[in-house]
């Protein structure tokens, strides 16, 4: 399992996606190894139906892998059985540095949110205390609590954060 997990939660539309794609090659370029967990509350359509692995997986198969010289990928079916827990699917990673998780925004992991007052949601910071750190396009409000306030725009500065939460731990900076 990974030493750090940090997830990066937010209303959808708010950008968590494309703030991951910012950050993922940049902690590649400064010698991170980094996981992503992506929660999906849809159905996965991994391959076309006529395909072999989708038509063993329909034939009744628990587990397909797909395997190719550039990249293999374990499709395991439910059949009905509870989803995993983000610590079974945790236990299923390779060693990282560290684990980014979209998704799974109400598990008790340390959290960057992504606020975005315009899309007129309410902060989830104001009721999640495992969210450690913010990035919003609002200035920062006078806060309660110990949290890392970090610009939107500044995406250098959300690196920074993270990178730093990579090596460190939770390191706030308000």
């Amino acid at each position: 399992m990974t030493s750090r997990v940090l997830g990066i939660v937010g209303w959808s539309g708010s950008g968590k996606t494309t703030l991951l794609e910012y950050l993922l090659p940049q902690l590649a370029a400064q010698g991170l190894r980094v996981n992503v967990i992506k929660h999906s509350h849809h159905d996965l359509e991994l391959e076309p139906a006529h395909k072999d692995s989708a038509r063993l997986r329909a034939a009744g198969a628990s587990e397909v892998l797909l395997a190719s010289p550039y990249r293999f990928a374990l499709i395991h079916e439910l059949r009905g059985a509870p989803e995993p827990t983000l610590v079974e699917q945790l236990a299923r990673l390779s060693a990282a540095d560290l684990t980014l998780v979209e998704g799974f925004k109400r598990e008790p992991i340390p959290k960057l949110e992504i606020h975005r007052p315009a899309l007129g949601k309410p902060a989830l910071y104001l009721d999640d205390i495992d969210i450690v750190a913010v990035a919003s396009d609002a200035a920062s409000p006078l806060l309660s609590r110990q949290l890392a306030w970090l610009d939107l725009a500044l995406r250098d500065q959300i690196l920074a954060w993270v990178i730093n939460y990579a090596k460190n731990g939770v390191i706030c900076t308000s």
